[in-house]
This record gives structure tokens, C-alpha cells and sequence, in this order.
């Protein structure tokens, strides 16, 4: 199967993610410090450990600075985390999603300097479609003129910048260590995270109040968003074995346009769940988007 198609469920697993994490926001973490929700995510990489150490038991087999720098992608994957769900409690999904497109220039410029990778002409003009159709999906926003959101840019160009430098951790030990005993110390590094904040009274005071309150509903929906977008990061992590990590992360940048997707779905079906501006400007805007976006794909694949 191709890098490609791997590359491809990571945007539409994370754009399900997205709306599920922007649920839950509004739902249960409206006025609680979203470091909580990352102990759930923080307990999923937990159980998983386990799971991944029976099947391939050679992941214990790893010298102490190898396994300190995969644990620091997890945690650095965490922090990236916190400034993408601050910026969720103050903004929609479809407004937040496009600043992921910074992913790839940092991905880039990281993946050059530390580990040498270069893209052809074909690629670096498929990659280039690819970042102008998801600006091209944060033009919207109706008829007036909103102020540039610096708060919002701040938050979203840390969680690119963090975010990468996760990803070039976590590539250069996948290529050198193999796949599952990356991810393994990865979830281990997501897991010490978690421990630390939890250990923290003001954290742990949040958490086990929330699972008094809404235990069953808040663990259902956070358990199957984590499994969706754990899903989506496996993939994408997959496809960096054989892509530059910039492409791929390119690619990880139509998020937008499958948040925006399925945010008009849940507008016209579900209007309680979301709404989406569904003015004939968006379309057009969408539209293009959308056009580039696939143009783009078809390149980086060559």
C-alpha cells in the first residue's frame, strides 16, 4: 500500500478528532484548564504499552539515550497539544484547523538542517499547492473584516514549531529503531507526562471531579476520540518512513479541508452540534481550496 493513502487517513482521522475535541471543550472542559484532557490521552498511550510489548517484545531493548529522546517526542507531542486545545476553547474548529498549515514549513526547514532531506521541483510545487489551498480555506469568514487573531496565531505557530520537532524525533529513531518501538517509548514519554500532571493537586482535583460528574459519557467520547486520533497519528507516522517529513506533513494539512467538510455535514444534518458558514463565498473559496489541495497531492506523490 502506498506512503500516500497513510498519508491521507491522518487528515481525516485528526479532522473527526478536531470536531470530537471541540466537543468536548464546549461540553465538559468550557472552564477547566485542558491539561485534563490530555490525561486521558496520556492514560490511552498507557494502556497501549503493554499491548505493543507482547507483540513485539524487542521494544524494551533500547539503549538509555535512545530511549530518553523517543520518550521527549511524546512529551513534546503533548505540549504541543495543550497550546492546540487552548486555542480550540476560544475559537471554532474550522477557524483553528488552518494554522496547522505552519507544520510543514517548520517540518522543512527541521528535516533539511538535522537529517538532510531534499525535495525535487515536482514536490516542493505539490507541497506549495498544498499550503496555499489550506491558506486559501482561512480567507473565509464572511463579509467584514475580523482583526488578525494574534492570540489564536501565537498558540497555533507553537503547536507547528513543537509539533515537528516532535515528528524529526520521532523519525529519525522510527528509521534507525523500527516503527513499533518508537511508538512504544513515544506513548511512554505521552505517559510520564500524564503521571507528572496528575500528580499536581490542582490537576488531579479537575480530573477525578469530572469523572465523578460525567464519568461514563466524558470516558465513552474522549476513549473514541483518542482511538481515532491515535489512529490518525499512527498513520501519519507510518507514512514518514518513506516520505520527507515535510511532504507528509504537507499532506497532514488538508485537515482543514476535511474539518470544513465535516463541519457543513454536521451544519445541515446536526445543526446543534455545529455550524459552519455555508454562504456561496465559502463554497467558492472551498472549492478552490479544495482543487489546489488535490493538484497538490497528485504532485508530492510523484
Amino acid at each position: 500500500m502506498s506512503w500516500l493513502v497513510f498519508a491521507l487517513c491522518g487528515p481525516v482521522l485528526w479532522a473527526i478528532s478536531t470536531h470530537l475535541d471541540k466537543y468536548l471543550v464546549e461540553r465538559y472542559f468550557k472552564h477547566t484548564d485542558v491539561v485534563v484532557l490530555l490525561l486521558f490521552t496520556a492514560l490511552m498511550g498507557l494502556f497501549l504499552m503493554p499491548v505493543i510489548a507482547v507483540f513485539e517484545p524487542d521494544v524494551l531493548h533500547r539503549d538509555a539515550f535512545s530511549i530518553a529522546l523517543m520518550s521527549l517526542s511524546g512529551v513534546l507531542y503533548m505540549g504541543a497539544i495543550i497550546f492546540y486545545l487552548n486555542a480550540l476553547q476560544g475559537h471554532e474548529a474550522s477557524v483553528v484547523a488552518p494554522f496547522f498549515q505552519a507544520s510543514p514549513l517548520f517540518g522543512y526547514g527541521l528535516g533539511y538542517l538535522v537529517l538532510g532531506e531534499t525535495l525535487n521541483v515536482t514536490q516542493f510545487a505539490g507541497g506549495a499547492l498544498i499550503v496555499l489551498g489550506v491558506l486559501l480555506v482561512s480567507v473565509g469568514g464572511g463579509g467584514r473584516r475580523e482583526p488578525f487573531r494574534w492570540r489564536l496565531a501565537l498558540l497555533m505557530l507553537a503547536c507547528g514549531f513543537v509539533l515537528s520537532l516532535s515528528t524529526l524525533i520521532f523519525k529519525i529513531f522510527a528509521v534507525r529503531h523500527e516503527f513499533w518501538a518508537t511508538a512504544f517509548w513515544m506513548f511512554a514519554g505521552e505517559a510520564v507526562f500524564g503521571v507528572v500532571f496528575l500528580c499536581i493537586p490542582h490537576y488531579r482535583r479537575q480530573f477525578f471531579e469530572l469523572l465523578r460528574k460525567n464519568g461514563g459519557a466524558l470516558l465513552a467520547i474522549n476513549a473514541s476520540n483518542e482511538l481515532i486520533n491515535l489512529g490518525g497519528g499512527l498513520a501519519n507516522r507510518y507514512a514518514l518512513l518513506f516520505a520527507p517529513i515535510s511532504i507528509v506533513q504537507a499532506i497532514g494539512s488538508t485537515t482543514t479541508l476535511f474539518v470544513f467538510a465535516i463541519g457543513v455535514m454536521l451544519t445541515l444534518l446536526f445543526p446543534k452540534l455545529s455550524r459552519e458558514n455555508l454562504s456561496a463565498r465559502e463554497f467558492v473559496l472551498k472549492g478552490g481550496a479544495a482543487v489546489l489541495v488535490a493538484v497538490g497531492v497528485v504532485l508530492v506523490s510523484q
